[in-house]
């Protein structure tokens, strides 16, 4: 069994209920997006300031790197993701929202959802016993969606 199949099976074995799945539908992603958010708001050096890249790009290399090596078709849909949350950073910073204050906001509000589902699923978080389920979570996200799309992953 290939390591991705066996980390979703191991995910799943704590999100099996039915509001819990939705909880985590809404706010895993969005604890992936005001993750990066965060990071993004840390000052970096000039050097890569004067390229517009934050530590979020930089971080973003080796976990999308993470992701492709657990599945081709995770990787492309993480790096979708990836995309998509750096260009609602954007937005925010277009709109003239101050990030790290909206991220935090949402990354505590997200975090308090998930422990409630947690609490209703009647199981800890899979993160408690590996932390590679942190990386996970969103991977469990897509994978209902590529399965939707009938695309194996």
């Amino acid at each position: 069994m290939r390591t991705i199949d066996k980390l979703l099976i191991q995910y799943g074995e704590s999100h099996q209920n039915k509001t819990n799945v939705v909880i985590h539908a809404i706010a895993v992603p969005s604890i992936y997006l005001v993750t990066l958010g965060l990071i993004w708001c840390l000052p970096v050096p000039s050097f890569l300031s004067q390229f517009d890249v934050t530590w979020a790009h930089v971080l973003a290399i080796p976990v999308l790197y993470y992701y492709f090596l657990l599945s081709g078709p995770v990787g492309a849909a993480m790096t979708l993701l990836t995309i998509a949350c750096f260009g609602v950073i954007k937005l925010l910073v277009n709109a003239g929202i101050t990030v790290w204050v909206f991220c935090l906001a949402l990354f505590v509000v997200m975090w308090v959802l998930q422990f409630i589902g947690h609490k209703i699923e009647g199981k800890k978080p899979s993160f408690f016993d590996d932390l590679r389920f942190l990386l996970i979570g969103p991977v469990w996200w897509w994978a209902h969606w590529l399965k939707r799309m009938k695309i194996s992953y």
